[in-house]
């Protein structure tokens, strides 16, 4: 097997061409990335190791202090149910009370009632008996007979 000259060059020029063109990629790619980063540099640094473990623990305060927050609210809430719940019953017993305070006045007024009409009727009874002795000291009676004098005591002039 004889290789050609011809096919060795062709080969040479392939290769040669190839080894270039990767060569030529490599530094596009280099010049892009160098334009890239001066045209659009980074606007903050990279964060660190040290920044991280600093955000890390202020958010572990952060979250140990809202658990306490968290956990006094809880008591408040119980402490807060607790009170509405006495003010519920307080309410309960309040509204029975008027209930029988409401049925006590109205029994005092039928009570009252019925009072001031025997009053109006013991009223006009009264009335009535007034008229009739009226009427008997007007109306003129036929003389009565003088009442009888008890009898003289003797008189002794001792």
């Amino acid at each position: 097997m004889k290789i050609d000259a011809r096919l060795l060059l062709r080969r040479a020029i392939v290769t040669v061409a190839v080894v270039g063109s990767l060569v030529l990629g490599a530094a596009t790619i280099r010049a892009a990335s160098q334009w890239t980063a001066s045209e659009a540099p980074l606007a903050a640094p990279p964060v660190t190791v040290e920044s991280l473990s600093a955000q890390l623990a202020a958010e572990r305060w952060r979250t140990s202090d809202l658990t306490t927050r968290l956990e006094a609210m809880a008591g408040q809430t119980v402490e807060l149910q607790a009170a509405l719940d006495a003010a519920n019953a307080q309410i309960q017993d309040d509204t029975a009370t008027a209930k029988a305070l409401t049925d006590r006045i109205a029994a005092a007024r039928k009570k009252l009632a019925a009072l001031n009409r025997q009053i109006a009727a013991t009223a006009r009874q009264a009335a009535a008996a007034r008229a009739v002795v009226v009427r008997r000291v007007v109306t003129p009676a036929a003389p009565a007979a003088p009442a009888p004098q008890p009898p003289a005591e003797p008189e002794n002039d001792d």
